[in-house]
């Protein structure tokens, strides 16, 4: 079963919704929150909630941009789009969103009855799954080349459950130097987990479009398959 369902704010003020996958039966062993790029809720995220569904999860996809426009869905690969979605995330409020992360929290262990959550965003979405990290009771994060990491470090120390993170070396947002400071100031948390991806770019691990390697998205998929499947267990 799939489609858009309403979340509450921690506030109780508005609703915004979220794309919700269930395994057949509705019998999930655990929930999912998969976080969105800046293309909004489109039908690459909705497509890997649609897998983590077949893997036996529940999954909720939130709608960060609801409070600008609710059910945006870009392509990367138009040059039109890609623009549309920078000014998107230019205007997103992240600590709001963290909120409403927080929110579908929430309603994604209702649904599986106090049950475990994990987390795991892509570019943007990557950055609040380490937002959330820091910030929220979820049991387990995993980030795709996350953005501006290097500069949230001071949070770190918050990290209390398991944390992953795929980073590919040639990604044309996180240059190298960013990368070093990631690893410098992360490895010797014993909750962070990092994979280096040599000569892969941003996005090498969307469902679809020009981005994907094929190779390196489905170990990196794998990667965060079994660690769902040990931390959410």
């Amino acid at each position: 079963m799939t489609g858009f369902t309403p979340i509450n704010t921690l506030e109780g003020d508005a609703r915004f919704d979220a794309y919700v996958a269930r395994p057949e039966g509705d019998d999930a062993k655990a929930a999912i929150i998969v976080i969105q790029e800046i293309f909004g809720v489109n039908e690459g995220i909705r497509r890997k909630c649609d897998n983590w569904a077949k893997a036996g999860y529940v999954a909720y996809a939130p709608d960060l941009f609801w409070r600008e426009k609710p059910h945006v869905e870009l392509d990367p690969d138009v040059p039109e789009e890609f623009q549309a979605a920078l000014g998107y995330m230019q205007k997103l409020n992240q600590d709001q969103a963290i909120r409403d992360i927080e929110a579908t929290i929430k309603a994604a262990r209702a649904a599986v009855d106090g049950g475990k959550v994990g987390l795991v965003g892509y570019c943007l979405g990557g950055r609040l799954a380490f937002m959330a990290a820091c910030r929220t009771d979820g049991d387990a994060f995993v980030s795709y080349y996350g953005v501006g990491i290097d500069g949230l470090l001071g949070e770190a120390k918050a990290i209390g459950k398991p944390v992953m993170l795929h980073i590919p070396t040639a990604d044309h947002f996180v240059l190298p130097d960013a990368q070093k400071t990631i690893h410098e100031g992360l490895e010797p948390n014993r909750h962070v987990t990092l994979h280096d991806y040599d000569g892969l770019d941003h996005g090498f691990a969307a469902e679809m479009g020009s981005r994907r390697n094929e190779e390196a998205a489905q170990l990196a998929d794998q990667r965060t398959a079994d660690f769902f499947a040990e931390h959410l267990a």
